[in-house]
């Protein structure tokens, strides 16, 4: 039955128009912040993104490596703080508060665009992007992260560790795994990202319901953030943590082995953070010059090396080894559907059954 409730819940978001969010107080709260650049600088770009300051860093070093005029403002929010300020600037008379607002929540992102809040830019590097990673010439996607699951090295042995869905729904059935308790993922009311992820599964996979209803069974946590997930995978809280990020897993098992990761042989998700010009914004010009570095040959190597485009493959270069071929790997697209998943009622309906089947933390 409970199977049942969830194909026809899925069906409904599918189908559902996308409609406007109720309006309520903006109560979020800035991460962290960060200035980079000079302080004589004659301008200066103001991003808010939800991409770690210590990630995004060498990104905006290589960027104003050869720009001495411009010094950078980075602000660090999490996805759904982002989104309701972004909301709030728009509604609300003079220049809003970010030149360029960078999320992976691209979801929101193309909510904001399709609300009006969104400027167009148009240059060659935009132009030339694939519609996927293009909505309306106001959102672009400008990284390339897979959606991992990783483990404990030190507890869950290598052939033990889970290639796929169908292996983590495994690990979980019997009534006396050792997983039980000690699987993790994203907190989908508390995370922008989470949603997504759980929502283009459930659009994708015909093994949703199953996992969903494992993670039910087994005591599956949602919990918040990646680094949090992360570290409690590092120190043995969980065992397994499912749809990570894949950028922030590598960046931390580089330097911790106890951190293990698996690409799903059954099928990858890709995000692309999503970048857009919030309409009003004082400095486009800055703002589209980093648009088109990030989409640049220099850009794209910045962004490499800080495990924002993740290299997948089968040969001993790639960053991460996708043991189940190129066909395996499903881009999240920015398309129509997924403002499907943001009408109110049909999202408080998907949140219900999660919050059914997962505890939060």
């Amino acid at each position: 039955m409970k199977q049942l409730v969830i194909a026809l819940l899925v069906g409904m978001l599918t189908l559902a128009p996308a409609t406007a969010q109720e309006d309520a107080p903006f109560t979020g709260e800035r991460e962290d912040m960060a200035i980079f650049g000079p302080d004589g600088a004659e301008r200066t770009l103001t991003i808010r993104s939800t991409t770690d300051i210590a990630v995004f860093a060498p990104v905006l070093e290589a960027f104003l490596r050869d720009r001495t005029t411009i010094r950078v403002v980075y602000e660090q929010w999490g996805s759904n703080d982002l989104y309701d300020l972004s909301r709030r600037d728009c509604a609300a008379d003079g220049a809003p508060g970010a030149d360029l607002v960078i999320s992976s929540a691209i979801d929101l992102q193309m909510k904001l665009a399709n609300d009006g809040c969104a400027a167009e830019f148009h240059s060659p590097g935009t132009d030339a992007l694939p519609l996927s990673r293009n909505w309306r010439s106001s959102v672009f996607g400008v990284t390339e992260e897979p959606a991992v699951m990783i483990y404990n090295t030190e507890l869950v042995s290598e052939a033990e560790a889970p290639a796929s869905r169908f292996d983590l729904i495994d690990l979980l059935r019997p009534n006396d795994s050792r997983f039980r308790g000690r699987v993790a993922t994203y907190d989908i009311e508390a995370s922008g990202l989470g949603y997504l992820f759980a929502f283009v599964d459930s659009a994708q996979a015909n093994t949703f319901g199953r996992l969903l209803e494992a993670f039910g069974r087994s005591g599956a946590v949602a919990t918040c953030c990646s680094a949090e997930i992360i570290d409690a995978v590092s120190d043995g809280r969980y065992l397994i943590a499912y749809n990570v990020l894949g950028s922030y897993a590598l960046a931390r098992a580089e330097e911790n082995p106890r951190i293990g990761i698996r690409a799903p042989t059954d099928y990858t998700l890709i995000l692309s953070r999503a970048a857009l010009v919030p309409q009003g914004a004082e400095d486009l010009r800055d703002a589209g010059a980093f648009i088109d570095f990030m989409l640049s040959a220099a850009g794209r190597e910045a962004l490499t090396r800080s495990r924002l485009v993740v290299r997948l493959g089968q040969d001993p270069d790639a960053d991460l080894q996708l043991t189940g071929g190129p066909s395996t790997l499903r881009p999240i697209a920015l398309s129509p559907a997924l403002l499907a998943g943001l009408d109110q009622h049909k999202r408080r309906l998907f949140t219900d059954v999660w919050r059914q089947n997962l505890a939060s933390e």
